[in-house]
């Protein structure tokens, strides 16, 4: 398998991002740490110059492929903030909070994958140096020193902007408020844990004592200058003990998935605890604009831009998802239901808040109900269609995702002429393997990524972190236009 081409590109990408990381104007120590990683791995890349082509697995080629496609990712991201115009676009877009993380864990990707195909040995020479370089520590602090950094600039900027304040005055405006959003508490740094009632405030919360309704409510609060959404459920045959006992196990699992494209979860408040009238909450991000369904509902002037950050971000939050710990973790209901947008239309994915939990409740709720949305069975694989959740996997997810991404560049409802009738979408997607059409208008290289994720056989269908990459170079690429 020829190896020329891939290797060039990851070489001729790396050189690339050396020149750029030491014109970086802001988040110098995070620029750097993706510069260092990224020269690890090209000592141990040109060891394969050495190396018969014919000795080489597959899996190097592949290897190199996909880096090639991260570094032009890392590129683009450093190239942000080289630009003379880089002040301009943080203003514009808000933080990148989030995406140094992601492009170093892509990193990470591939230096497991090249330990792997070149069967480094543990305590090798390469091994080790391609070890040292990933020290997770070394991020948190890097970002931590940026931020202070980038604060301190901004605040450099503001006294200029005031100076010109009679033609600059929506700059300044704009500026002020990235200043203030770098001076708030970052909402991953917060534990997950039992909250107490008066660190709660509900405008509602009177009303909770007559609450019958058996099913769950939600209402809008604040917790720690955060506002949150606050998922009530009553009326229920469990003690807080064993809530409690439940919520313990699972806090570790949810601390796997902290991400900016994954909702957040606060933790858990029980109110009249040991009396008949208990009640528990489950406290949660709140986002703005509801759901990436009612978004695309209300909003008809997306830009193409707007939309493909938007489907970046549900690519990430799932590919946060498939790379904890638990290999087999899996969503299971992957919809446009299930993705919310905050103010700054960042798209999160939900249904992972604390689901263990909350399933201990709903199995404790009287009379609980069973109803489900058979409108879900759309975004179902041809394979979940045909046998279930037999042999569901992260590449059903992705089908899912890939019609997620459909109706945002759409901004329709998926196969809405087969809602309600599991028969007549089964004829269409399993056995005439039907496709919703994507729009005319659509970025070409997007809609080659939606039918990719909407591949029949599952084989066809992109990792979640690839799907990211390329995701994230169609951004860059849209962004310079």
């Amino acid at each position: 398998m020829d190896i020329v081409n891939p290797l060039k590109s990851v070489l001729s990408t790396a050189v690339g991002i050396y020149k750029l990381v030491e014109k970086a104007k802001a988040n110098k120590k995070q620029c750097h740490r993706v510069g260092e990683r990224v020269k690890a791995l090209e000592r141990v890349i040109n060891t394969i110059d050495s190396t018969e082509a014919s000795q080489l697995a597959p899996e190097v080629t592949k290897t190199l492929e996909e880096l090639s496609t991260i570094l032009n990712s890392a590129f683009g991201l450093i190239e942000k903030f080289t630009l003379s115009n880089w002040m301009k676009r943080l203003y514009k877009t808000s933080s990148d909070a989030g995406d140094f993380q992601m492009v170093n864990d892509r990193l990470s990707d591939s230096f497991q994958n090249l330990t792997i195909a070149l069967q480094l040995k543990q305590g090798s020479e390469m091994a080790e140096l391609l070890k040292g370089a990933f020290i997770r520590d070394e991020d948190e602090k890097d970002r931590k020193e940026d931020e202070k950094e980038l604060n301190r600039m901004l605040m450099e900027y503001m006294e200029y902007v005031e100076t010109m304040r009679a033609d600059l005055e929506d700059v300044k405006n704009n500026v002020a408020q990235v200043v203030e959003t770098l001076k708030k508490p970052k909402i991953i740094t917060m534990d997950i844990r039992v909250i107490k009632q008066d660190e709660l405030w509900m405008p509602k919360l009177d009303e909770l004592n007559n609450l019958t309704d058996q099913s769950p409510q939600v209402y809008r609060g604040t917790f720690k200058d955060f506002t949150v959404a606050a998922k009530i459920f009553t009326n229920l045959n469990t003690t807080a003990k064993d809530i409690k006992s439940e919520f313990k196990k699972e806090v570790e699992t949810m601390k796997r998935f902290e991400s900016p494209n994954i909702l957040r979860v606060f933790g858990i408040c029980i109110l009249d605890e040991n009396t008949p009238n208990t009640k528990y909450l489950i406290i949660m991000e709140y986002c703005e604009k509801g759901s990436l369904r009612d978004v695309l509902s209300s909003e008809r002037d997306l830009s193409w831009t707007r939309k493909v950050s938007m489907c970046r971000d549900a690519a990430q939050g799932l590919y946060r998802l498939h790379q904890t710990e638990q290999k087999s973790k899996l969503h299971t209901d992957i919809t446009s239901k299930k993705f919310f947008v905050d103010e700054n239309y960042r798209v999160k994915l939900g249904g992972l808040e604390l689901a263990q939990t909350e399933t201990s409740l709903r199995n404790a709720t009287v009379n609980k109900r069973k109803d489900k949305d058979i409108s879900s069975l759309c975004y179902s694989s041809p394979q979940m269609l045909t046998m279930g959740m037999k042999h569901y996997c992260r590449k059903c997810e992705i089908y899912s995702l890939g019609i997620v991404m459909w109706e945002i560049a759409a901004q329709r409802k998926p196969f809405s002429d087969s809602r309600g009738n599991k028969d007549t979408l089964h004829v269409k997607v399993v056995e005439k393997r039907d496709q919703e059409p994507v729009p005319c208008q659509c970025p070409g290289s997007l809609k080659e990524l939606i039918n990719e994720c909407r591949g029949y056989e599952c084989i066809q269908r992109p990792s979640a972190g690839v799907l990211v990459d390329k995701l994230r170079c169609l951004l860059v690429q849209l962004e310079q236009q």
